[in-house]
């Protein structure tokens, strides 16, 4: 089992942070993906930590959405 569970999107792209802090801030739908991944990623450390039991298929679904999210985020990242 791993002992880094959380994927932080700071921590992810720790040169972006000042990008990341000000979309946050001024863009409406950045601040729900960001929080939606937050969320995502917290459910998946609690279910990698054995907190949560489920079914390897719903935990892999998760991963996916998280996936999903952080490449989202990471395009509109890069797009300005």
């Amino acid at each position: 089992m791993t002992t880094d569970l959380h994927h932080d999107i700071g921590s992810e792209f720790p040169e972006l942070k000042d990008k990341i802090h000000l979309l946050k801030t001024e863009n409406a739908h950045f601040a729900k993906l960001f929080d939606a991944y937050h969320e995502v990623d917290r459910e998946v450390a609690r279910i990698e930590a054995e907190v949560e039991p489920t079914s390897d298929a719903y935990v892999e679904e998760r991963k996916k959405k998280r996936l999903a999210l952080k490449d989202e985020i990471f395009s509109m990242l890069k797009a300005g």
